[in-house]
């Protein structure tokens, strides 16, 4: 009995099953015709719209697909990776855009010379498992992806689980999924190898916070809602107006500083508020539960994930003596 072999079409078809159907299956159809979730963001920024086209972006149907990776947002670090790993197709949270996604470069030529697949899927992935609203220690009971007609402008309101009575108990689960723990030991390791302190790295100077309210604060109803995507403090007055209950307020993927308006909004509300995982995390939120469920429905096919970590590091300190000294003489060159 010959082993079966998945192609992009199977791909697509197991994508399409996990986004319930709201993949495009057309190349017309990503003009916008007849599909709510092919979406323009803009931010009003001369030829820098996107528009998000949910399915297949590069790649033939017909070819062989043997490993695949789930990413958040592509980047030409990682079509290299694919490149140099014998990666076969790539399916993206984030919407992919020419250059932007690929080093600066038309992106069908440089994953055509991979022979490599993209795919994307985000507001068609939206709201299909409610994973970021468990790791934050609740049941959702309500599910917006369009709260106040803001197409993309997602919330929660849920009721939290069982085990989770306060704020620090959602601050100490955070850290338990997430594996910060570990990851400070990583980053503390990295700065004793490259004997530099001041390397910072996102997952750790972004992680949990109590931006209004105490550890030992009571957590029972919570609106969980996402800054960036254009929750406002009136989004915030109308869901407490909606669901008097509500105590606490978790904000993650973005997030917002202490003198924030959401923030005092909260405050006058006499509500806690909880800045949740970063956006540098949803790997784990939402790309895990769609690698898995590929998984199930691709067994032939063998699944890894594509994670960046960034960090930062002074520009003396910054890589070995031979490139700082290459950086500092071509330096010259552009000061001429």
């Amino acid at each position: 009995m010959s082993h079966k072999i998945a192609t992009v079409a199977n791909v697509l078809s197991a994508l399409d099953t996990i986004c319930a159907g709201r993949l495009i299956k057309r190349a017309e159809d990503a003009f916008g015709r007849g599909s709510p979730f092919v979406v323009v963001k803009t931010s009003h920024l001369p030829g820098k719209a996107v528009t998000e086209t949910p399915g297949l972006v590069v790649g033939s149907p017909e070819k062989p697909v043997h490993k695949l990776a789930v990413s958040m947002t592509l980047t030409e670090s990682q079509i290299e990776l694919a490149g140099a790993t014998g990666v076969d197709a790539i399916i993206c949270h984030h919407p992919v855009a020419d250059a932007a996604s690929s080093g600066g470069v038309p992106l069908r030529g440089y994953a055509d010379l991979y022979n490599l697949a993209v795919f994307e899927a985000h507001e068609a992935f939206h709201g299909r498992h409610p994973g970021i609203a468990f790791i934050h220690g609740h049941k959702p009971i309500r599910v917006e992806i369009a709260y106040g007609g803001l197409p993309g402008n997602i919330m929660f309101v849920g009721k939290t689980l069982e085990e989770v009575k306060t704020v620090g108990d959602v601050i100490d689960r955070l850290g338990r999924f997430c594996d910060l723990t570990r990851e400070e030991s990583f980053l503390e390791l990295e700065r004793r190898e490259r004997e530099c302190s001041e390397i910072n790295e996102t997952c750790i100077a972004v992680s949990p916070q109590i931006l209004c309210g105490t550890r030992d604060d009571r957590v029972n109803f919570v609106v969980h809602f996402f800054p960036h995507t254009g929750f406002t403090t009136d989004h915030l007055r109308q869901v407490k107006h909606e669901h008097p209950d509500i105590d606490t307020a978790i904000v993650s993927i973005s997030r917002v500083k202490g003198e924030h308006p959401l923030v005092q909004t909260a405050r006058d509300l006499g509500i806690n508020m909880i800045a949740g995982n970063s956006h540098a995390l949803e790997i784990l939120e939402n790309g895990l539960p769609m690698a898995f469920a590929l998984q199930e429905l691709l067994p032939e096919v063998e699944i890894y994930i594509f994670r960046e970590r960034v960090t930062s590091v002074p520009i003396s300190r910054f890589g070995s003596e031979a490139v700082r000294q290459y950086g500092r003489t071509m330096s010259s060159h552009l000061l001429k």
